[in-house]
């Protein structure tokens, strides 16, 4: 966040809110000075550090810190531990701070069983509170979105003001946005580009823990880390990553069961589900309504969250825990809004916005924008020809047409090892690669 987001007003900051210090111009969570101030059970974090020794045949104190991402002197503190409890044997210095260990047959044997519980290795998990309250102080302190951001971050699209107003106040007030009408209008490009409104970065950790179960929220398919350097980054919390606010998109693949928790039996710890993932920023539901399950089940499923901003998960041992869902959701579909939702769902909905076909002049302007992105000139008699032919075929315009239509005469321009040009005769041949001749018949037997 930047430094001019002050808190929105009469919002006092979270409870366990993690210390925060200020890098450069900043603000991240404090490295923690001791085992207690992690806010992890020592026990659990003790376990980590053993595992880290059994798959290995050595390590050492800063290779383990590294590996758990944590102060060497709290790794420092554990392997001791380890080791006046004989499950690790020191074996010699191996720097200023650190020892050489080696794991023996005892903490070999309890190592094991661990693995058994938990396979999951890698850097420590924050608690579950702290994740909570550091989305909660983040979305509370979301820098202003103002009008002149988001006509820019719209701006690829030829959008009407209407348009450009929904999506931005759905984008200001972080309120959900339905946008729905005939395929083909821009539906999932405009919620698709209302990521280049958020320009600033979150911090989220790589996983949290409840009880000994652990949930890993960080995934780089979904979270492109953000460019951050520091002149002091072993002040900061390295369980923490700073990234871009995420986009997620799901479509038709969506089931019910991908909305809680993710358990891996051969891994045995948790993925988070997608609307966790998507915290901080951007969750579009693509193609609403077309998911394998029933929309009313996903309506029904979606309720508490959208009306309490919070979401109720379940653990393998039918534990529930309360996790927080903060982030721009968003719907798309091409189907009619009575068949797809109710008015239960429509009321907790932010905002609605109906795409609807172009005009003519609409079109005509998309037509020779994307013209001029290809390096040529617009001519009137190009898109005369276009229109009527679209009157004559009885065809209903639609806003990525002009696009598909002069990527294709493009392709044929390839083909034929010709420079880059719009003719009557190329639109001739890209048409029908597009629409196809059967459509064409059966436009001019109606």
């Amino acid at each position: 966040m930047s430094t001019d987001s002050p808190p929105s007003p009469g919002i006092p900051d979270p409870p366990n809110l993690p210390p925060l210090i200020w890098a450069g111009d900043v603000p991240a969570p404090e490295a923690p000075a001791s085992v207690r101030a992690t806010g992890v059970d020592r026990a659990f974090l003790s376990d980590m550090a053993l595992k880290v020794g059994y798959t290995t045949s050595q390590f050492t104190t800063e290779g383990t810190a590294q590996k758990l991402h944590l102060p060497v002197p709290i790794v420092s503190d554990l392997l001791e531990e380890l080791r006046k409890e004989q499950q690790i044997e020191a074996l010699g210095s191996s720097g200023a701070y650190g020892y050489r260990y080696s794991i023996s047959q005892r903490g070999r044997e309890r190592a094991a069983r661990l693995f058994e519980i938990s396979g999951y290795l890698g850097p420590a998990p924050v608690s579950l509170e702290a994740y909570t309250a550091m989305v909660e102080w983040q979305s509370n302190r979301r820098p202003h979105v103002s009008p002149e951001a988001v006509t820019k971050a719209l701006s690829e699209l030829q959008l009407t003001p209407e348009s450009v107003t929904m999506a931005g106040l759905a984008a200001a007030g972080e309120r959900s946005l339905f946008v729905y009408g005939p395929a083909g209008n821009g539906k999932t490009a405009i919620c698709r580009m209302l990521q280049n409104v958020m320009s600033w970065d979150i911090w989220i950790p790589h996983c949290f823990v409840v009880d000994n179960s652990v949930v890993r929220v960080f995934d780089l398919a979904s979270h492109p880390v953000a460019d951050f350097e520091t002149a002091q980054p072993w002040a900061i919390d390295q369980r923490w990553i700073r990234v871009r606010p995420p986009l997620i998109v799901v479509g038709g693949e969506l089931t019910i069961k991908d909305l809680d928790l993710s358990y891996s039996p051969s891994l045995r710890f948790y993925e988070a589900p997608v609307h966790i993932k998507s915290n901080g920023g951007i969750l579009l539901i693509d193609d609403f309504g077309r998911q394998r399950v029933d929309p009313v089940d996903l309506l029904n499923r979606w309720i508490i969250p959208m009306e309490y901003r919070i979401d109720y998960l379940t653990l393998n041992t039918g534990q529930k825990i309360c996790v927080p869902f903060r982030q721009l959701l968003l719907f798309a579909t091409n189907l009619n809004p009575s068949d797809v939702t109710d008015p239960a769902f429509l009321r907790r909905m932010g905002y609605r916005l109906h795409m609807q076909p172009p005009t003519p002049t609409r079109y005509s302007e998309i037509f020779n924008r994307y013209m001029q992105k290809l390096g040529l000139v617009p001519r009137e008699k190009l898109i005369t020809w276009v229109l009527a032919r679209y009157r004559d075929e009885n065809r209903e315009l639609r806003c990525c047409e002009p696009r598909d239509l002069l990527d294709r005469v493009r392709d044929v321009c390839r083909f034929r090892a010709i420079p880059m040009e719009v003719t009557e005769e190329l639109l001739d041949v890209a048409w029908t690669g597009y629409f196809g001749h059967q459509a064409v018949a059966r436009a001019n037997d109606v």
